[in-house]
Order: structure tokens, then sequence, then C-alpha cells
């Protein structure tokens, strides 16, 4: 059965909120899930994962101390999470407070990782953004996202299956 972590770093409570409405989307699908805050994951299970999407606010227009602790971690799998998927998703206080760059400075990681990443041709292009606090808009494109990220990952799963 295909696995996907949602990971996600929150204060304010925002990021939170947008990553228990990925998984709402992922669990429209036949994916097993799990949501962790990313002070509480077990980085050593990260290989077993076909997925991860990883969430942080904003700080000085990149992801925050915590998430990036993580994914300086993370180098002790360098090569173990090659063809996995990977998707991110990011909040800030302001329109222009960085959210692009945040999400990006996941995907660059995921990408020197060897991830598989996909960008949208609707809506949250890089992956899902909110500002301040999340709309129903925002909401509606998370759990858009998350079952979006499963199909992906399920596609991908089944592919590395028959290589």
């Amino acid at each position: 059965m295909t696995k996907i972590l949602v990971c996600y770093h929150s204060r304010s409570g925002t990021t939170e909120r947008m990553a228990e409405e990925i998984v709402k989307g992922i669990q429209e699908r036949d994916v097993e899930v799990d949501l962790y805050k990313v002070e509480e994951v077990n980085l050593n299970f990260l290989p077993d994962y076909d997925a991860l999407i990883l969430g942080s606010p904003t700080y000085y227009g990149g992801p925050s101390a915590e998430m990036k602790s993580f994914i300086d971690k993370s180098i002790k799998f360098h090569g173990k999470l090659e063809w996995k998927v990977g998707g991110a998703f990011a909040s800030s206080a302001n329109p222009a407070g960085g959210n692009e760059t945040t999400v990006m400075g996941l995907i660059e990681s995921m990408l020197i990782h060897g991830m598989i990443v996909k960008g949208m041709p609707k809506g949250d292009h890089y992956g899902p953004v909110v500002i301040g606090e999340a709309d129903e808009r925002e909401l509606k494109q998370c759990r858009f996202y998350g079952n979006w990220m499963a199909e992906l990952t399920e596609g991908v799963s089944g592919w590395i299956s028959k290589k």
C-alpha cells in the first residue's frame, strides 16, 4: 500500500491547519498517511514512505529553523529517497512574505535527494500557500493538493514496482 508522510512546523496554527486539510485530501484515496509535527518525526522511517510532503511557516523568506534542521538531518538518507514523491506547502503573514521562496527551498532539498516533484498547472503552482488565516479557497486547495499528491504517488509507486 502507498504510504505518505505529511510533516510540518507551525507556531500560529496556520501551517498545522493546512497539513490537516492536505491529509483529508489524501484520505479520499486508498493511501496510508501519517501526519507529524517536525519535532515528532522519527527520521529513521523516512525511507519507508513513498512520498514526503513538508510544510513550513515563512521566516525571512525561507523555511523555519525547525524545518531546516529536519532537512539537514535527512542527509543521512542521501540516495535512499530517490524516486520518492515530494511536495511542499507554506504559510506567511504577508502577501509578499516569501511563501513561494519557502516552498521552493523545501523542494530544492527534495530535488537533491533525487525525489520526484511535479508542479500544478491550476491553483497554487508550486504547492499550497496561505497568507494570514486560511480561507475556504485555500483550504480547498490544500485538500485538492493532498488528493492530487496521493494520486501521483500511487502512479509513481506502481511504475517503480514494475521497473
